[in-house]
């Protein structure tokens, strides 16, 4: 099954909405102006059901095969929200708002998927039911655990849920997957020091929290290098150091870092929480202070699981020819939390020599589109074949 010739017929007018979201992007749950061009296009493709507000501005479509004997039901994916990022491509088509865009593709993954529902909705060549969801807020916002906490899995009663991300520096119209864990789970600490401030010129009257703290960023290095086993993955950065004051003679009385942490598996994550606690608290007391740790656990690992990425890797094996094994990513991806509720695969679809994803420069590359589709295509009429 290569690439359909109705994609290649439909990539003018799939490119034509994409451009349309990438013009217009909204942040988090804020998808208010994509959430009902979604929603437009799906009565308009002639959808069984369309059901907006689904994890507050999420939109569900349901299309029915021309069968139904089988009773299987499956979810298909998409992102819809944009980052906080001013664009710096210099498109014709380049963000309206300033201080966003869409950097990190979910045009492109609302634009296919869009794509796929007006070709399903056309041909219904399938045995079952398929639900399309188009979710906000997947950059940082967590929307795909509040779709599923409104309890989408089980009103549509999905059996099965795919999802997909494009990637820079892949071919166009290639693909890559993984079984197991793939994306990372990404938390965050904000931790406090405090100690005694005071005049620089009397160091000996103060608990230095400058000091005391460069000596923890140091030492939180130790947890991958020390506390972790080597063979398993574990990433631990600080990325703030604030100082409560900022003048060049006083030694501040409290400092604050945040940071966040990359892990693979549950172990390590614990692993992490408890080390960066401990630590902090040593090395402050050692130095005669104290630390305030919070810890936030945020995106859990996403998890593909075997036989439907086997599946998903076949499907796009039939399309491109062949599909790769993907690296481990430590990003993070709240497709994650659809897969803890159903089984499913995630995989990604190249983007071609592009600016790396999150930058200000990158774009959604249009000549994805048709293998894209095709593989949401697939997915549907070899998961639920026709008789």
């Amino acid at each position: 099954m290569p690439v359909k010739n109705r994609f290649a017929e439909l990539q003018e007018e799939i490119t034509a909405w994409r451009r349309d979201i990438h013009e217009n992007p909204e942040i988090l749950f804020e998808t208010h102006r994509t959430s009902a061009l979604v929603a437009e296009k799906l009565k308009e493709f002639g959808c069984d059901e369309i059901v907006t507000g689904i994890g507050r501005t999420g939109v569900v479509g349901v299309i029915k095969g021309k069968a139904d004997t089988s009773g299987k039901v499956i979810g298909l994916r998409a992102d819809m929200d944009a980052l906080p990022i001013h664009e710096q491509t210099g498109l014709d088509y380049a963000s309206k708002t300033a201080n966003a865009m869409h950097a990190c593709g979910h045009d492109g993954h609302t634009a296919m998927l869009l794509g796929a529902a007006k070709y399903l909705s056309e041909t219904r060549n399938f045995d079952g039911t398929v639900v399309v969801i188009f979710q906000p807020a997947e950059e940082g916002g967590g929307g795909g655990k509040e779709m599923c906490d409104d309890g989408m899995m089980d009103r549509w009663n999905i059996q099965e849920v795919y999802g997909m991300h494009n990637w820079p520096g892949k071919p166009i119209g290639s693909f890559a997957i993984r079984p197991g864990a793939f994306f990372a789970a990404t938390d965050t600490f904000d931790i406090t020091f405090e100690g005694r401030g005071g005049h620089a010129a009397k160091p000996h009257e103060t608990i230095d929290t400058t000091v005391m703290t460069a000596q923890a960023v140091l030492a939180l290095q130790t947890i991958a290098s020390r506390n972790a086993d080597p063979v398993d993955r574990i990433v631990v950065s600080v990325t703030s150091f604030e100082t409560s004051s900022k003048a060049f003679n006083v030694i501040p009385q409290r400092v604050q870092i945040k940071g966040t942490v990359r892990t693979m598996s549950k172990e390590m994550r614990d692993l992490a929480e408890k080390r960066i606690k401990e630590i902090c608290a040593g090395v402050a007391a050692t130095y005669g202070g104290t630390a305030d740790v919070t810890y936030n656990r945020g995106y859990p690992v996403m998890v593909n699981h075997e036989e439907q990425t086997e599946f998903a890797a076949k499907v796009a094996s039939d399309i491109s020819g062949n599909c790769e094994e993907a690296p481990l990513v430590m990003g993070g991806e709240d497709f994650a939390y659809m897969l803890e509720e159903r089984p499913g695969a995630y995989i990604l679809v190249g983007n071609g020599d592009s600016a790396d994803v999150h930058h200000p420069e990158y774009n959604f590359n249009d000549e994805a589109i048709p293998a894209g589709c095709s593989w949401w295509a697939g997915i549907v009429e070899q998961r639920m074949p026709a008789a």
